[in-house]
């Protein structure tokens, strides 16, 4: 192998600072596409209620009996939180959180909560306990009778 004696290009700091800029571009606007969660938005990036409780409507979710009285569940086939405020008063609302779409993990403590930030919701109205999460959860329509709980 024989070494060339022609000199290297140098790369000026106007070309080094140029590149990284396009880096920095195309990985912004990767973070920007589409996702595949499968949850819609609008078009302000926000899920609309019917979008944010995926289930179908007519579906059976559970049983009152099931739902603890201060507590609640989460269905996550249905995108959907059951919860049961007070004994015989039933609240849906979607499982994903408002501040990053991460689905919520568990119901304690009077409030509906997110893993990924911390993120904490009240069990009565959805509103936000805890920070980072923007806004309340988005109420899902459930419809009960007798002793059972389906979507609306």
């Amino acid at each position: 192998m024989t070494l060339s004696k022609e000199p290297l290009p140098q790369l000026s700091r106007r070309s080094a600072v140029a590149a990284a800029g396009v880096v920095s571009l195309a990985a912004a606007l990767a973070a920007c596409g589409e996702s595949d969660d499968g949850y819609d938005s609008d078009a302000a990036g926000e899920q609309t209620p019917d979008e944010a409780a995926g289930g179908a409507a007519g579906a059976a979710l559970a049983k009152t009996s099931e739902i603890p009285v201060g507590g609640g569940k989460i269905f996550k086939e249905e995108g959907v939180v059951v919860t049961q405020p007070t004994k015989g008063e039933f609240k849906a609302f979607s499982n994903r959180c408002t501040h990053k779409q991460c689905p919520v993990t568990s119901v304690e403590g009077g409030t509906i909560n997110c893993p990924c930030h911390g993120s904490k919701f009240s069990i009565t109205d959805g509103s936000v306990k805890a920070s980072p999460a923007p806004k309340p959860l988005p109420a899902a329509e459930i419809s009960v009778d007798g002793d059972s709980i389906t979507l609306a």
